[in-house]
Parts: C-alpha cells; sequence; structure tokens
C-alpha cells in the first residue's frame, strides 16, 4: 500500500521510524509491505534518507491515484480539516493522531469516509500509546459501558505529581515539566483542561454511541492547585488528579473536566508522571482500567500504525457508524452519580 505522511514533527517521523524499522513484519501482519511515498511539510528536510519524498504541495498527495492512505499528524484544526475532508471525498483513507479535529468535526469525517468507500480512524487521539478507542469498539461490545474516567494528559499529571512527590509549587513543577519537553512553551491547552476535555468527549462518544460535543463540558485545569492543597489532600489520604470524566445518565450524558481528590486505593491514583489510565464500568465485564504512556513519539506513532494496519487488513469493510446524533449534555453533576463518586473515595474540586 503507498502512503503519504501529513506532518512530520514528533508524531510523523516517530510513524516513518515504525514503518521503516517493522515493514517486515507489517507486511505478515497486513498483507502487504507500506511504501511512505509522499511527506508533507513547510520546512526543509535536505539531509534525510529520503529527502526525495519530501513535498510542501498537498496536491501532490490529492492528486496522487496511487495514495490509498494517509496519516494526518499535523495536528490542530487548520489546514488538518480542510485535507482531511477532500482526502476522504476522493476516497482516501485518513489515519489521525488529532484529538482537537476528531472532537470538532468527527461526526462529519465520518460519515464523508462512509459515503466515499473510504476509512477515518484515530486510535492515536486519545491516550497516546494506550489501546483504547478499538476496546470500545470491539472488545466491549457486548457491554453497555455507563461511566468512564481518565487520566488523560501527561503533562498535568507530571505537574501534579512532582507536586505531590517533590513538594514543587505549581510553577516550578511546570517549568520542569517545559525543560524535559513535556509542556509546549505555551502549555494553556494541557493546563487549563481543554486537551483532557477533547479526550474525554471522543471516549465519550464512542462509548454512549451519540457524540458529545465538548464546547459543552464544563471545564477547570489545574492552575489554581496550590502546594498548600496538595498537603491537605495528602493529610487525608487521598491524591489530587486531573480527570476528565463521562456517565450515562438516562438517555443524556453528564461530562465534566476537573481536578479531583481520590483515596490512594483507587486505581487511578497511582498513575503518575506522564502516564496516563483510563478507567471504564460496563454492565458485564464490571471496571477495566486501561494504564500506558498517553504520548510520546514512538508510543503515539505505533497507534497511528496500528490503524494504517487495520486499514489495511479491512480495504474493502465500509466505515463503521461509531455514534449517531448529538448527547445532550447535563451541566451539573447529577445526584446519581455524585453519589457513585463518593462511593469511590473521589471529591471533586471546584464544584
Amino acid at each position: 500500500m503507498k502512503i503519504a505522511i501529513m506532518g512530520f514533527g514528533v508524531v510523523g517521523s516517530g510513524v516513518y521510524e515504525v514503518i521503516e524499522s517493522g515493514n517486515d513484519s507489517i507486511a505478515k501482519r497486513a498483507g502487504e509491505p507500506i511504501e511512505i511515498k509522499h511527506i508533507l511539510d513547510l520546512r526543509d528536510f535536505p539531509d534525510h534518507e529520503r529527502s526525495e519524498i519530501f513535498t510542501k504541495s498537498f496536491d501532490d498527495i490529492i492528486n496522487d491515484s496511487e495514495i490509498e492512505l494517509v496519516a494526518e499528524v499535523i495536528g490542530g484544526l487548520n489546514p488538518a480539516y480542510d485535507y482531511t475532508k477532500r482526502l476522504l471525498t476522493a476516497g482516501k483513507s485518513v489515519v489521525t493522531s488529532n484529538k482537537e479535529l476528531v472532537a470538532c468535526h468527527g461526526t462529519e469525517l465520518l460519515e464523508l469516509a462512509a459515503q466515499n468507500g473510504a476509512q477515518y480512524m484515530f486510535e492515536a487521539s486519545v491516550g497516546g500509546g494506550i489501546p483504547i478507542i478499538r476496546p470500545i469498539n470491539s472488545c466491549l461490545a457486548a457491554n453497555s459501558i455507563t461511566d468512564i474516567m481518565g487520566i488523560l494528559n501527561g503533562t498535568t499529571n507530571y505537574i501534579l505529581t512532582r507536586m505531590i512527590k517533590d513538594n514543587q509549587s505549581f510553577e516550578e513543577a511546570l517549568a520542569g515539566a517545559q525543560e524535559r519537553g513535556y509542556a509546549e512553551r505555551d502549555p494553556s491547552a494541557d493546563i487549563e483542561g481543554k486537551d483532557t476535555c477533547r479526550k474525554i468527549a471522543i471516549l465519550a462518544s464512542l462509548a454512549f454511541e451519540r457524540f458529545v460535543n465538548s464546547d459543552e463540558i464544563p471545564t477547570e485545569g489545574i492552575t489554581k492547585i496550590t502546594l498548600e492543597d496538595v498537603v491537605f489532600a495528602e493529610s487525608q489520604g487521598k491524591v489530587i488528579k486531573l480527570v476528565g470524566m463521562a456517565s450515562k445518565v438516562g438517555d443524556k450524558v453528564f461530562a465534566k473536566v476537573c481536578p479531583v481528590m481520590m483515596d490512594k486505593s483507587h486505581p487511578l491514583a497511582g498513575v503518575e508522571d506522564v502516564f496516563n489510565g483510563v478507567l471504564l464500568h460496563a454492565d458485564n465485564v464490571g471496571d477495566v482500567l486501561f494504564y500506558g504512556r498517553g504520548a510520546g513519539k514512538l508510543p503515539t506513532a505505533s497507534a497511528v500504525v496500528a490503524d494504517i494496519i487495520d486499514v489495511m487488513r479491512h480495504k474493502n469493510t465500509p466505515q463503521r457508524k461509531l455514534w449517531s446524533g448529538t448527547a445532550e449534555v447535563l451541566p451539573k453533576i447529577p445526584e446519581e452519580v455524585k453519589a457513585k463518586l463518593s462511593e469511590n473515595g473521589i471529591t471533586v474540586l471546584y464544584n
């Protein structure tokens, strides 16, 4: 299969590495090898081993009839949204790590894929290298998922871990995260909870099979958390974590992103540093915990390549309808959800 990669940053270069280093194994699993024919990026890479395949023109990809699939790892909405629409309309499958695009336009893009005999897949958009999208769609298909709670942002989890373990202030821990490359120069999307919000919206949409609009989810980040808060939580036998949560409440959905105090015995309490964890509750299996590296070059790239292999295995399979319609999102915590949280030793901060 001939493919293109759009974006050659951390994840895009990781996708290239995973494919080039493991193509023999990929060919066995997928039935054929992958040939990377184009890489789209505005920068020049004259010293790259395959500098001849780099292009700055999207037209080289959209107009190439041999390209069957594109890995979109540009990030953000523009130009990723326009490019993805045009690719799917042309019948080219797209796999992505772009949570903002999936959270905002996933419904439209899934429909476009179905209409044009293509696939749109986004395992890497939530949890980096943690398999979570596919298990919800396949492994847990015999279950009705009722509740989701996740530590979904490695940057904020690293900051809180350093505050808890090293008695660092929020500012000191953030500076350390930036020095280590865990936080961007502008960390607002992480520390204000926006990144977590997009991810819980995607998970809730999949789990409850109705589109959950991230713009309707009340979101509070960790900028107000002080060292005094962390010390108080410790005195109560608890830790502070930033979580995204979603619950099915009748035919409606409750979702929220906020810091919480949770008992140290809670399954998510031990998720530290840049690791992520997602706890699902389903009617037949009960609680299921997913844990692993939620970000990073190769973990995220491995999830992108896994989607590529999945598309290769199911070339003639129509796009699955992952959700339909739009869920009504409740603005306040219902009493039944409050009771569940309390039973599990969780106290929501900043109601």
